[in-house]
């Protein structure tokens, strides 16, 4: 098969260029904003540089192409909260233009990468997929439009749509660098540089992380088939962040205090997903606990 992978150089998106160029010929395209080259320099992929805002250039790279994995958007939830207009424009527009292309080119299926911020802080645990929803920012509402198009673009125009939550991925490869970037990434780089990770809030509140290649997984089975709609994807276990801290610290054998800062605005409070639908569809089956998927993003840092 042939397939496209916008955002193919950011942290998701190489990981799933890496497994899909096994068996498949793998175009990435991605803008170099959060991606990097050397993401997807030890994969056999071909790599355009250019956004999911050019319409004209999405049609050229989409022609012949099976599926489209669209993993390409502006990704942090403060960074919206504080310039929500680059977010529209390439998380919606983006996506428009992604799902536009995919039809005007024949193309067979779209996966979007979608967000558990979609539920904002629902007090209802777990999140399952057919549940009210309400976002928090401008992120998550630019995630829920894209899923509403996705809808509308498979019910009038047949193009098959799979829009994936994902709920706080982590692993190899994501960048502790910006001041938006995951929790994850910033309390290892810190923590091994002997340094206090930084909470906002109190720490009592909790994540279902998804490793990585996880992710990946059901991106493909979800692609390979004939499944279309909305789908959580996660590891269906709570863990707070003050308990994440200090498995880090265990896994490091490293101890340091941790720094508490006020709440940021757009933060939820708990998350928590059912994840037997795309089980039961798919076969989806988690592979990765926290604790074995920070192992290998632990061992990735030190060696990088």
């Amino acid at each position: 098969m042939k397939y496209v992978i916008t955002g193919g150089a950011g942290f998701i998106g190489s990981h799933l260029a890496e497994a899909l160029a096994m068996d498949h010929e793998v175009v990435v395209i991605d803008d170099l904003f959060s991606g990097k080259q050397e993401n997807i320099a030890h994969i056999p992929v071909k790599f355009v540089e250019g956004s999911v805002t050019d319409f004209s250039l999405l049609k050229q790279i989409f022609e012949g192409s099976d599926g489209i994995f669209h993993e390409a958007a502006i990704t942090s939830v403060p960074r919206s909260v504080k310039d929500p207009l680059p977010t529209n424009e390439t998380n919606i527009t983006g996506t428009l233009n992604v799902l536009l292309a995919a039809k005007e080119m024949n193309v067979r299926k779209v996966v979007f990468a979608s967000s558990s911020s979609v539920y904002g802080d629902t007090p209802v645990l777990p999140k399952t997929e057919n549940m009210p929803l309400n976002p928090m920012s401008p992120y998550g509402v630019s995630k829920l439009t894209g899923e509403q198009y996705c809808k509308i673009f498979s019910e009038l125009y047949g193009l098959k749509t799979v829009s994936l939550r994902y709920f706080n991925v982590f692993g190899p490869r994501q960048d502790p660098q910006s001041e938006y970037s995951a929790v994850i990434p910033k309390f290892i780089t810190r923590i091994l540089k002997n340094e206090s990770p930084v909470i906002y809030g109190d720490g009592k509140q909790t994540r279902d992380f998804t490793y990585v290649k996880d992710v990946v997984q059901a991106n493909i089975k979800a692609m390979e088939s004939n499944i279309e709609g909305i789908f959580n994807v996660a590891y269906n276990q709570q863990i707070s962040l003050i308990s994440l801290a200090s498995l880090i610290m265990e896994l490091t054998g490293l101890t340091v205090p941790i720094l508490f800062e006020p709440e940021r605005p757009g933060d939820i409070r708990d998350s928590l997903a059912d994840i037997s639908c795309i089980q039961n569809q798919i076969g989806y089956n988690p592979q990765y606990s926290v604790k074995s998927g920070l192992m290998e993003t632990i061992k990735w840092y030190q060696s990088h």
